[in-house]
C-alpha cells in the first residue's frame, strides 16, 4: 500500500515481530545477488546541476528482477556523505524484519565506508514494488523498480504482453533537497515543493532545458506492452495517461486486480499500478503525462511532466499529442477510479479475508501545531497518529526491543484516540498541540488485526496513504 505523506515529523507505527530467520526456500528458487553502491553524482535538469545521491550512478536506480519464491540478496556499500539505509517498499518481511530498511526502525542507518547485506525471500507476491532510501528525504534521487515475475510456468492473469517498460514517477527539486527539508524544519512549515516533476528522473521537453531529458518508448503497432507504474514523488498523488491510447488495470502494489479499462489513472505516493497499454493507434508520437491531484488546499508542485510513446519507424520530428488528464481537482474521477479497484479474487488468487478479529484498532490522522522558539511564528506544524506524534531515537527500535534496551520506546501506542471529537466537522483550530513520543504498538504473533483509519479536519482535510511495512491489507 501507499507510503503515508510527508508533512514534518510524523508519526510510524512499528509492529514487533520475533525473528526466527528466512524461511526455506522451495527446490526451483534461485537467488539473485545484486551490488548497490550509494554514490553521489553530478546530474543536470531544468538548466541547473548539482550533485545527487544515487545507486550505481544512476537516477533512477537499477531495477531488481525477481520471481515469486525466490530469495534476494542486496549488498548496500555507502560511499556517500549522508548515513544511508534502504528499505524494499512493499515486499512481505515475513519474521525478517532486519531486512526491512527504515532508518532507526528495523536497523541503524548504513555509514560512510560501511556495507550492510539485505536478505529476504519474495513470498506470494508478483508485480510490482520498488525501492527506495529510508532515511531523511535522500529518496528524493535514490530509488528504483522490483519487477516480481510469477513462478516459472505460471502465466500471467491477463493476456501475455509483448514487453514491459517501467515509468516511475518522481519529483526534481533544483536546490539540494536535504537542505529544502531542513529549512522548512527551521521555519517550522511544510518544506518548498519541488520545481518538476519527472517520469523516468526526466522531466520532459515542457520544461525549459529539457528536450534532451525526455523518455521516449518504442512500441509497434499491434503489440501490447505493460506498464509498470511507480509514483515515487515524496508528497503528490498524480494522474498519469497516454495519449490516444486506453490502459487496463491490471494489478496494484503487487496484488493482482479485476481488470478494468480507464483513460486515466490515479497513483498515491509510494504506490505502483501496472496497465496493459495496446499500440492500436494512427502510427505516430504520443504523449505520456503525469500531474498532481489536487485535493487539499495545500501549495504542490502543479507541474505536469511527459514523456513519450513513438511508434516504429516514426521520426522525432512528429510533434507529440498531449493526453487529456483529469482536472487538477477532479474528486469525482478519484473517487470512481478507486471504486473500481477490487482483488483478481480467482481461484488461483483468492482473497482470504479473515472472518475472525483478535484485536481492533482506530487511528486518527491530522495535522498539529506545537511550540518551537526558533520556528516562524514560534510554532511548527507536525502530523500525529491518535494526537501522538513521533519522536525518532538514536538507535534502531528492532535492535532495542531484540537487546531488551530500556528507555528507547514504550509500548504504550493508544488503541484508540484519547478524546472522541467530531473528526469531520468544520475545520478544527483548537487544542491543535500533539503529545511527542517514541510510542509503538506491540501485537501478538500470528494475530488478525483491524485497523480503522480515519482522516480529521485538523487545521485542513488531505489525503492520506498508508503502507504498512512488510504486510499487505485486505
Amino acid at each position: 500500500m501507499a507510503m503515508g505523506k510527508i508533512l514534518s515529523s510524523g508519526p510510524i507505527l512499528l509492529f514487533l515481530l520475533y525473528l526466527v530467520g528466512l524461511v526455506s526456500l522451495p527446490a526451483d528458487a534461485a537467488v539473485k545477488r545484486y551490488q548497490f553502491d550509494v554514490l553521489v553524482k553530478n546530474v543536470s535538469r531544468l538548466c541547473h546541476a548539482k550533485p545527487i545521491v544515487t545507486v550505481n550512478g544512476m537516477f533512477p536506480g537499477p531495477t531488481i528482477y525477481a520471481r515469486d519464491g525466490d530469495r534476494v540478496v542486496i549488498n548496500v556499500t555507502n560511499y556517500a556523505q549522508y548515513n544511508m539505509s534502504i528499505h524494499w517498499h512493499g515486499l512481505k518481511q515475513l519474521r525478517n524484519g532486519w531486512a526491512d530498511g527504515p532508518a532507526y526502525i528495523t536497523q541503524c542507518p548504513i555509514q560512510n565506508g560501511h556495507s550492510y547485506t539485505y536478505d529476504f525471500n519474495v513470498t506470494g507476491q508478483r508485480g510490482t514494488l520498488w525501492w527506495h532510501a529510508h532515511i531523511f528525504w535522500l529518496r528524493a534521487t535514490v530509488y528504483g523498480a522490483i519487477a516480481i515475475m510469477p513462478k516459472q510456468g505460471t502465466p500471467f492473469p491477463f493476456p501475455q504482453p509483448y514487453r514491459e517498460t517501467n515509468i516511475v514517477l518522481g519529483e526534481w527539486w533544483n536546490n539540494d533537497v536535504e537542505e529544502v527539508v531542513k529549512q522548512g524544519n527551521k521555519l517550522g512549515l511544510p518544506p518548498n515543493t519541488s520545481d518538476a516533476h519527472t517520469i523516468n528522473g526526466k522531466p520532459g521537453p515542457l520544461f525549459q532545458c529539457s528536450e534532451k531529458h525526455t523518455f521516449a518508448m518504442e512500441v509497434e503497432q499491434g503489440k501490447t506492452y505493460l506498464l509498470r507504474i511507480i509514483n515515487a514523488a515524496l508528497n503528490d498523488e498524480l494522474f498519469f495517461a497516454v495519449a490516444g491510447h486506453n490502459m487496463t488495470v491490471v494489478e496494484i502494489d503487487a496484488v493482482y486486480t479485476k481488470p478494468f479499462t480507464t483513460q486515466a489513472i490515479l497513483i498515491a505516493p509510494g504506490q505502483t499500478t501496472n496497465v496493459l497499454v495496446q499500440a492500436n493507434q494512427a502510427p505516430g508520437r504520443y504523449f505520456m503525462a503525469a500531474r498532481p491531484f489536487m485535493d487539499a488546499p495545500l501549495t504542490v508542485d502543479n507541474k505536469t511532466a511527459t514523456a513519450i510513446l513513438q511508434y516504429k519507424g516514426i521520426p522525432n520530428t512528429i510533434l507529440p499529442i498531449l493526453p487529456k488528464l483529469p482536472l487538477p481537482n477532479d474528486t469525482a474521477f478519484a473517487l470512481s477510479y478507486n471504486a473500481k479497484l477490487r482483488s483478481l479474487d480467482s481461484p488461483l488468487y483468492p482473497a482470504n479475508v479473515p472472518l475472525k478479529v483478535d484485536r481492533r484498532l482506530f487511528y486518527t490522522i491530522g495535522l498539529g501545531i506545537n511550540p518551537c522558539p526558533t520556528c516562524l511564528n514560534g510554532t511548527r506544524l507536525t502530523a500525529s497518529l491518535n494526537n501522538i506524534t513521533f519522536v525518532m531515537p538514536h538507535i534502531g527500535l528492532l535492535q532495542a526491543h531484540y537487546l531488551n534496551i530500556k528507555g528507547v520506546y514504550t509500548a504504550d501506542f493508544p488503541d484508540r484516540p484519547p478524546q472522541p471529537f467530531n473528526y469531520t466537522g468544520a475545520p478544527l483550530t483548537a487544542n491543535l498541540g500533539t503529545t511527542l513520543g517514541t510510542r509503538l504498538s506491540k501485537i501478538a504473533f500470528n494475530s488478525t488485526v483491524e485497523l480503522v483509519l480515519q482522516d480529521t479536519n485538523l487545521l485542513t482535510v488531505e489525503s492520506h496513504p498508508f503502507h504498512l511495512h512488510g504486510y499487505n491489507f485486505f
